[in-house]
């Protein structure tokens, strides 16, 4: 009886195993076939460079992030003081957190540049009053955001490694 408990024991750790190698096989070869397709894509990108084909640099390169799937990154609480009417003695605030839209290539280059981001983002929202900031839609706010961080990675002559910011919370007291 004791034997054959063990025996079934090893069986069942065999087809364990069996089944365990069979995923990993399985799963590598998705990501071999999909980074097979990665390649040809930039190939054929290459190409249609060199053939005169393509459109402006930036136009491809926003395609080409639209095409790859996005990761979402947070930058929490940012938290500003909203400029004071005149005879306003009560002091408002504005507390926001982003989300960061970034494709999954460029994740590591973005969470490098979160503290840039937090900054852009507190030197552009800490300029409003706060009547403007209550008569301001949410999607108003990430214009503002955005166009903030695209004239900042412009002046300083970078590539932005996130394609949009949003808005995840806002609160304005």
């Amino acid at each position: 009886m004791n034997k054959k408990l063990i025996i079934a024991f090893a069986g069942v750790a065999l087809l364990c195993a069996g089944g365990a190698g069979g995923a990993v096989w399985y799963f590598s070869a998705q990501k071999a076939e999909a980074a097979a397709a990665e390649h040809a894509t930039e190939g054929d990108a290459k190409h249609a460079k060199a053939d005169g084909k393509a459109k402006k640099k930036k136009k491809e390169d926003k395609d080409d992030e639209e095409a790859q799937p996005l990761k979402y990154l947070t930058v929490d609480k940012v938290i500003v003081m909203l400029r004071r009417a005149p005879g306003d003695n009560v002091s408002h605030y504005l507390s926001a957190d982003l989300v960061v839209a970034t494709p999954v290539k460029q994740e590591k280059e973005a969470k490098e540049h979160l503290p840039l981001l937090r900054s852009v983002a507190v030197r552009q929202l800490s300029g409003l009053s706060m009547e403007k900031a209550q008569a301001m839609t949410i999607d108003q706010f990430a214009e503002e955001l955005n166009k903030a961080y695209e004239t900042t990675y412009e002046e300083a002559g970078r590539e932005q490694p996130f394609t949009e910011v949003m808005i995840g919370k806002l609160i304005i007291e």
